[in-house]
């Protein structure tokens, strides 16, 4: 069973891998033996995250980009493609989040928000899917999305619209990327404590997480990785695509 997760020979790119839960899958993957490539904006974090993986006896290799803009996701491609040759999978990790009531939201922080979590993903997806289809390269796509995409949550309505896409854009690409051998699914995270929602958790904001959450915790970022093995493996998850992966502790269960 365990040649069902082995990724060794395989190449990732994780996009937001100096994040931590970007950070945590990437580590995930590099265990299973894929070589990661660590993109994120701060390059310090990157390779903070690519020496982690490399103490534990895995490969990586970090990179600066920032994904706004169609040329420097080129740039990005051109650079990883020198290093590697190509890859496989592809995680689209970067995330931004903002507590901003709706009658108070104005138009720079909704550009911005979509720009980083839906825009810069579509984009990046253009890039890296286009090169893996002209290389003949099979592999998967993997998106994180969040809880908040499917059941709106008060406080972040940009984030949840724009979470909303990423579920959008996964099943519509999983559509269009499967005659080419590749697959798209997303992971629905639930309540995971990051850098991007620790300033709206409020004592309140944590007992109404809780209240609504059968598990009764956050979860912890490692407890990611297993669903993000299982969707980068084409041995274990080869016949699925367009799937919307719930790892939430049950929140999206919950009703009253």
């Amino acid at each position: 069973m365990t040649n069902l997760f082995d990724l060794t020979g395989k190449i990732a790119v994780v996009i937001g891998g100096n994040g931590v839960l970007g950070g945590s899958m990437a580590k995930g993957l590099a265990a299973q033996g894929a070589e990661v490539a660590i993109v994120g904006r701060n390059l310090e974090k990157a390779e903070a995250v690519t020496a982690e993986i490399k103490g534990d006896g895995g490969k990586a290799k970090a990179f600066q980009a920032d994904i706004s803009t169609k040329e420097s996701i080129e740039n990005l491609a051109n650079d990883i493609e020198a290093w590697s040759g190509g890859w496989d999978i592809l995680v689209n990790s970067s995330g931004k989040n903002s507590p901003t009531p709706f009658f108070d939201l104005d138009t720079d922080e909704w550009d911005d928000i979509m720009d980083v979590n839906l825009r810069g993903l579509v984009f990046t997806t253009q890039v890296f899917a286009k090169r893996m289809v002209d290389q003949e390269r099979k592999g998967s796509i993997i998106n994180i999305s969040s809880v908040s995409s499917t059941t709106p949550l008060s406080k972040v309505f940009t984030y949840s619209a724009s979470k909303a896409g990423v579920n959008s854009v996964t099943q519509f690409l999983a559509r269009e990327f499967a005659p080419y051998g590749i697959r798209v699914n997303a992971i629905i995270p639930g309540f995971f404590p990051a850098e991007q929602n620790r300033k709206i958790l409020s004592d309140e904001r944590i007992n109404q997480i809780m209240s609504h959450t059968p598990m009764d915790r956050f979860g912890e970022p490692e407890e990611l990785q297993g669903a993000a093995v299982y969707l980068a493996s084409d041995k274990a998850s080869g016949f699925v695509t367009g799937h919307l992966l719930r790892v939430d502790g049950g929140f999206g269960s919950m009703t009253i």
